[in-house]
């Protein structure tokens, strides 16, 4: 398979120098950056399907038997912290 670039990237010299700080042991500074990407590749992927999944949670949960009152306050109570 060939591989590809990623775009040139132009940072502050105190980013590039806090990066190649923080390397590992025989770690590249290319090595970093494509493991950040991969990485933030997968948490972009999982912050699209969590939506997704909600809403297949909330449409079983319809079908479900009644939540209990002082269950039912309580998320409310979660729920209102967390819009805030």
């Amino acid at each position: 398979m060939k591989t590809a670039s990623l775009p040139s990237l132009r940072v502050d010299p105190e980013l590039r120098q806090a990066a190649e700080s923080v390397l590992r042991e025989g770690e590249s500074l290319s090595q970093m950056i494509e493991s950040s990407v991969r990485e933030a590749i997968e948490r972009r992927r999982g912050d699209v399907a969590s939506p997704a999944n909600g809403a297949g949670a909330m449409a079983e949960a319809n079908g479900a038997a009644p939540i209990q009152p002082d269950l039912r306050s309580l998320l409310s109570a979660r729920r209102k912290r967390v819009m805030r």
